[in-house]
């Protein structure tokens, strides 16, 4: 099974989700901004970092790469895409997820080892795990504040399309201490730390990452 990792200008950790899908068993392959086709990959991840130098919005230039036009309809089409930090970001601006992800409420850059409990595990990114279980991995955002309308908020909860929550203080001030949503089919989710730092305990402070991406491997040989 094959995973696209996608690579803007100014993407940081590409390299780091290409090897957190190979540890767990999938093929990586290397998908560019300005490619014009998904190379035959069964599921897309589009990396942390600060593509296209977090100009107007984060995110809101990558939306528009033509690599995305691609992504968008595989998505809606059931292919399963992961947003990670920056790609949650650019997910929301696709309009591929709702809601926004603002600066975070005390205008910090945040860098930490950061507990997550997972609240949905039935989507195409989280069947590794068990309800409730909490897991450690890294956070590193300035602009990983989650917000939405009252009205999509009650939405994404009435709905469990709540994915992961921080545990303990709320870091970044996200509605709800949301840390992850999905979309309604459960194949799109947006997380907003970072689970390819955290895939062994020789390069993160834990192994929780790897779940996500063993997980979207048993959706993929279904």
């Amino acid at each position: 099974m094959k995973v696209g990792v996608v690579t803007f200008p100014g993407t940081l950790d590409d390299r780091d989700a290409a090897r957190a899908a190979t540890n767990a068993g999938t093929t990586s392959i290397s998908l560019w901004h300005g490619d014009a086709d998904l190379k035959g990959v069964d599921a897309v991840i589009l990396p942390g970092g600060f593509s296209y130098g977090d100009y107007l919005r984060c995110g809101a230039i990558s939306r528009f790469a033509p690599v995305m036009e691609k992504i968008i309809d595989a998505a809606n089409g059931g292919m399963p895409v992961l947003g990670i930090c920056n790609g949650f970001q650019v997910l929301c601006e696709a309009h591929l997820l709702p809601g926004a992800l603002t600066r975070n409420h005390e205008l910090h850059f945040l860098c930490r080892d950061q507990k997550l409990e997972i609240t949905n595990n039935k989507t195409s990114w989280t069947t590794s795990f068990s309800m409730g279980q909490e897991v450690v991995i890294p956070l590193k955002n300035g602009e990983g504040s989650f917000q939405c309308d009252d009205a999509t908020l009650a939405t994404l909860e009435g709905e469990g399309r709540v994915i992961a929550r921080y545990v303990g203080e709320n870091p970044n001030g996200s509605r709800n201490k949301i840390a992850g949503i999905t979309n309604e089919r459960g194949n799109v989710v947006g997380l907003m730390p970072h689970p390819e730092h955290a895939i062994d305990t020789l390069t993160g402070p834990t192994a929780d990452g790897l779940g996500f991406f063993t997980s979207v491997l048993k959706a993929l040989v279904k």
